[in-house]
């Protein structure tokens, strides 16, 4: 079926796919190749015209995490093949990419990314500065210090790639069709039906929005919030140039903020300055907007045009053929969103893709494709599913604000515990202004300040980065000792908290939860939350506070996401009902062997280990407050976690300060946490627990009721994971050298060879090194065994130096538990 120049609109379609850019073609593609042939694309101008066709087109395989490397090797794969399967090219061509470093502490990070490169299976060498300059032979290099080399980067044309994805999609049935613009999205008892445009309605059962940095507009017609804003974004095209072919290869300089592609015998020359420039509110984008761009801004272009004269000197005397300011959206986080919307069923979004959407778009659009079709991920998207915000983050201000940091990420050094500076502080805590007093040092999740640690009075507590042992190591090392030796109160308010009742509420949580929740009243159950699949979707506690009611308590990040999986797998005859209530209760952690002293001081409640036993809650009244406390840790010690009415907050925290004076009580913050956590071995959501993980792989079998007769989601597929073994498994590991400083992401190697990565680490201050976890893997997909997976000499790779570590499928850290039972 050709293209549809004068609209005509079917009436119904199963699937409508709002945009023609590069996202939106990928999208449909897929779901034809998937039989979904009944799809309808519609684009208000013409194919690509938005923000499509005036990308730069790299495609640089390697990305932070292997569920994004695997995203873009699937590009590159099927832009490859567009050709053969179509008539139409993509214009791609793998012409290899160097990127080079300035300095040490760049060259750490490609050495790292190198690192990472072999664990995913892909091919990357380190060079010395003269190897990169005989890569790109116009490459000035006396200031460089290292480069890597990644043979499989190309790049592509986006207008040609966005045509050939759309050909192939009509060949297999789906209607594209131009000059059509939607306004409006129709809904009815919370699900989609169709789309309202200039040219007549259709009914649907999906619509897909991507369109581009439209898409918060068109979000905004059903309510859905869809975090973006767009940023001007520059570069030029040169004049040709004695010496550029059309297998030069890409050339990124990140000191510098730019990058370097052949095109047409001339070079493009772009990048990412550190401070962006941003454009109009996403809902004041004028209409129509196709194949525009923005007036030259060679004021703003100047710093990295500075240094593109720098690193490639002919540019000095080479004319520009065109200057390119073309708007961008990008999204508080810097990675794109995907999914279905959880306020509305069958609203799906692919959006948002900070410049990397051509190298992203096969994969995405495939993925996406998959979610649509299965109705869940068949792969880990954690990092850029669309529930990872929630309403507050579609604030046009605070959107406009943080995009000006935003774009310049991609060529900052990615500093591991890197924070995000702009539009904060956002959300706080009722006992925010008195941690601010204490000296904190805040981080940012879910939009939460958080204090990480806490600096002694007089000392500046902002992070010094580096790749080592950072400035802040002792001050949170001492917190950690406090923990251990003491008590310690950390401020956890940022916690999610979920209320799940109704007469069907735990018949629900059984289907819903690994771990047996059908427990007295007042009892506190650790639990998985999978899918079909056997891999983790959440993990949190559940607390009966009455016959028909459950307290849920889980990360910070994953309030939206957690909520909606409770309520789509929720039997459609139950009656239960699900309340977000993280806002009406502070958290304060109160750990360590004193934490039962102090608390005592403050409550006529009997906290003995007889009447208040590990996993019990219980409402107790806490100096002039009534709270929930809850004996549970996540720190390994003996402790409780108190939930405090708001209005209340601030004056328990002072009454726990003031109790705890003479027993030493301090402050302590998420830093310790992270370490005290890993020393005992706890898994953390979004890292050792993800959908590419079930319990077999993270040892977390005590956590499913197998043994019981009553079914639970993902208990089939994890029972076969059980019975057939796995090729991979979580395990516990020390650092031999007690001078090294992990941060996660090293790779992994048993006798010598790749196995994994680190999915966490940090400095334990009771064993004395860094500690951490990671998953390791049999040779070829082979089952391996607990024992197995011990043997061997194992190392990791932390900035190129390799050192030895312990591992072990037990705890670092007082194994058998007992720092619980006291």
């Amino acid at each position: 079926m050709s293209v549809v120049s004068v609209p005509s609109l079917p009436g119904r379609a199963r699937c409508v796919v709002i945009g023609g850019g590069v996202i939106g073609t990928s999208v449909a593609y897929h779901l034809t190749a998937l039989g979904w042939t009944d799809v309808v694309l519609l684009e208000q101008g013409e194919l690509s015209c938005g923000t499509t066709w005036h990308a730069a087109g790299l495609v640089g395989q390697l990305r932070a995490s292997e569920s994004g490397t695997r995203l873009v090797q699937y590009s590159t794969e099927l832009y490859d093949r567009l050709e053969a399967e179509t008539g139409l090219s993509a214009g791609y061509r793998q012409c290899g990419g160097v990127i080079v470093a300035r300095t040490a502490d760049r060259l750490t990070q490609l050495r790292r990314t190198a690192a990472a490169a072999e664990a995913f299976d892909l091919e990357c060498d380190l060079l010395t500065p003269q190897q990169a300059g005989e890569r790109f032979p116009l490459m000035a290099t006396d200031d460089l210090v290292g480069a890597i080399w990644l043979p499989g980067d190309g790049k592509a044309n986006p207008t040609d790639l966005t045509l050939a994805l759309a050909k192939g999609a009509r060949l297999r049935g789906a209607t594209v069709i131009e000059h059509v613009r939607v306004l409006d999205v129709t809904t009815k008892n919370g699900a989609v039906t169709g789309v309202r445009t200039d040219a007549g309605d259709i009914e649907a059962d999906v619509v897909v929005n991507c369109a581009g940095q439209w898409a918060k507009q068109v979000g905004a017609m059903v309510g859905v919030t869809v975090p973006l804003h767009s940023a001007e974004h520059f570069y030029v095209v040169t004049d040709q140039i004695d010496g550029v072919h059309s297998d030069l290869p890409l050339l990124r300089d990140p000191d510098g903020y730019t990058y370097f592609k052949e095109e047409v015998g001339g070079l493009v020359v772009g990048g990412f300055e550190p401070e962006a420039k941003p454009w109009v509110a996403p809902d004041a984008i004028p209409y129509p907007f196709e194949f525009r761009l923005l007036e030259e801004d060679w004021e703003h272009f100047e710093v990295l045009m500075d240094n593109a004269l720098l690193r490639v000197p002919v540019l000095h005397d080479t004319g520009i053929r065109k200057f390119y300011n073309g708007p961008e959206s990008f999204t508080p986080d810097n990675q794109f969103l995907l999914g279905e919307a959880p306020q509305v069923r069958g609203f799906f979004v692919g959006a948002g893709f900070n410049s990397v959407g051509i190298a992203s778009a096969g994969g995405a659009g495939r993925a996406l494709a998959e979610w649509i079709v299965d109705g869940e991920p068949t792969s880990d998207l954690t990092s850029v599913d669309i529930r990872r915000f929630g309403v507050l983050a579609g604030n046009n201000a605070w959107l406009r604000d943080r995009v000006v940091e935003v774009l310049g990420l991609h060529y900052a050094i990615a500093w591991p515990n890197r924070e995000l500076e702009t539009a904060r502080p956002f959300r706080r805590s009722p006992a925010y202004h008195l941690l601010a007093d204490a000296n904190a040092c805040f981080g940012s999740r879910m939009g939460w300040e958080r204090a990480n640690y806490f600096a002694p009075k007089g000392q500046d507590p902002a992070i010094a980065y580096a790749w080592g042992k950072q400035n802040w190591l002792p001050w949170s090392a001492a917190e950690q000792r406090a923990t251990r030796e003491g008590v310690a109160v950390y401020d956890q308010t940022s916690f999610s908290k979920y209320l799940v009742a109704g007469p069907d509420a735990e018949a629900a949580l059984q289907w819903i939860c690994t771990a047996d929740v059908a427990v007295p009243v007042g009892r506190t159950v650790y639990t998985g939350l999978l899918n079909a699949r056997g891999t983790y979707e959440s993990d949190l506690t559940v607390t009966r506070v009455s016959s028909e009611e459950f307290l849920l308590v889980s990360s910070s990040a994953t309030t939206v996401r957690d909520q909606d999986w409770i309520r789509r797998n929720i039997g459609a005859e139950q009656v239960v009902s699900v309340t977000d209530v993280t806002s009406a209760y502070a958290v304060y952690g109160v750990m360590g062997p004193a934490s039962r002293e102090l608390l005592t001081r403050l409550t006529a409640a009997d906290l003995s280990d007889e009447a208040f036993g590990f996993a019990t809650s219980a409402r107790i009244d806490l100096g002039h407050a009534t709270v929930r406390a809850t004996r549970i840790t996540y720190v390994g010690e003996l402790g409780w976690e108190l939930y405090v009415p708001t209005e209340l907050a601030v004056g328990a925290y002072e009454d726990l300060m003031r109790a705890g004076a003479d027993l030493g009580v301090v402050n302590a913050g998420y830093y310790a946490i992270e370490s005290l956590r890993l020393e005992k071995g706890y898994r953390a959501f979004g890292r050792e627990l993800t959908p590419d993980f079930g319990p077999v792989e993270a040892g977390l079998m005590f956590a499913c009721k197998v043994r019981s007769d009553v079914d639970f989601l993902g208990r089939t597929a994890v029972e076969k994971a059980r019975s057939e073994g796995v090729s991979r498994r979580l395990v516990s590991f020390t650092v031999v050298d007690d001078d090294a400083m992990l941060w996660g992401g090293e790779l992994v190697l048993r006798d010598g060879v790749a196995v994994g990565l680190v999915t966490s680490a940090a400095w334990g201050e009771t064993v004395g090194s860094c500690v951490g976890l990671a998953y390791v893997s049999s040779v070829d997909g082979e089952v391996l065994t607990r024992e197995a997976a011990l043997q061997g000499s194992y190392a990791v790779n932390v900035g190129g130096e390799v050192l030895g570590i312990a591992v072990s499928t037990k705890a670092p850290y007082d194994p058998d538990g007992g720092k619980l039972r006291r």
